[in-house]
């Protein structure tokens, strides 16, 4: 009763109504169409609670980025998307870990759960970008050797992946908008998948929630960020 308390206190009503409606339709969805995948369960769930306090600039939002990133990349080799159990566990974990490290050492007015948010120049925005296209180059070639299924969105995930990680590390409001196109890739990957297998349209539910998730956030940064710079 006690953390029930703490969390109405925490999160706005539209932000509770945002957890719980995820929280529910991925429960309904793994009923209906899976029922035996649990550590999918598990996963959409620690990433839907990541959503929500990462949309909130708290660190605890990263950690549970970790964990999520790690169960993800075992749920992607089932279905021999390398792409994404590459992207997950060789690229998203570590740059959570950074970006946790990141939010701990940046915080708004030194309270602990929130961070301060940043705006990145001109100069790094063009840096990202050439990265980004780098990176996307030398994996379009790697997930090809490795017989990565569905190659072409595979790639375009680890695109918006890369530039998402690169901004929630550097502390902008527009990873939340990064994110919410990898997860528009990641809906069509998944719905591929449960074309072959019906137990993946549990996967597809948890990123349309993700969807709803990121969108949210990038509204709650702009939020944190106007709030910030009037106090």
């Amino acid at each position: 009763m006690n953390f029930l308390r703490k969390a109405k206190g925490y999160f706005s009503k539209g932000e509770l109504v945002l957890l719980i409606s995820s929280v529910v339709l991925i429960i309904t969805a793994f009923v209906i169409f899976d029922r035996e995948n649990w550590l999918t369960l598990a996963a959409s769930l620690i990433g839907a609670a990541s959503l929500i306090f990462c949309a909130k600039g708290h660190p605890a939002g990263q950690f549970l980025m970790i964990v999520f990133s790690i169960l993800y990349g075992i749920i992607s080799y089932s279905f021999a998307y390398y792409g994404e159990m590459i992207t997950y566990l060789g690229m998203t974990a570590p740059m959570a870990v950074l970006s946790l490290v990141s939010w701990l050492r940046n915080p708004y007015s030194g309270e602990s759960r929130e961070v301060k948010v940043n705006r990145i120049g001109k100069g790094e925005l063009t840096v990202m970008i050439l990265l980004t296209a780098a990176v996307t180059a030398a994996f379009y070639f790697i997930l090809g050797a490795f017989g990565t299924s569905n190659l072409i969105p595979s790639t375009v995930s680890v695109t918006t992946s890369f530039a998402a990680a690169y901004l929630t590390f550097r502390r902008s409001p527009f990873y939340a908008l990064l994110y919410a196109c990898n997860d528009a890739v990641l809906i069509l990957l998944w719905v591929l998948a449960a074309m072959e297998d019906r137990a993946y349209i549990s996967v597809a539910v948890c990123f349309v929630m993700f969807l709803a998730n990121d969108l949210y956030g990038f509204v709650s940064w702009r939020r944190m960020e106007k709030r910030q710079k009037a106090g």
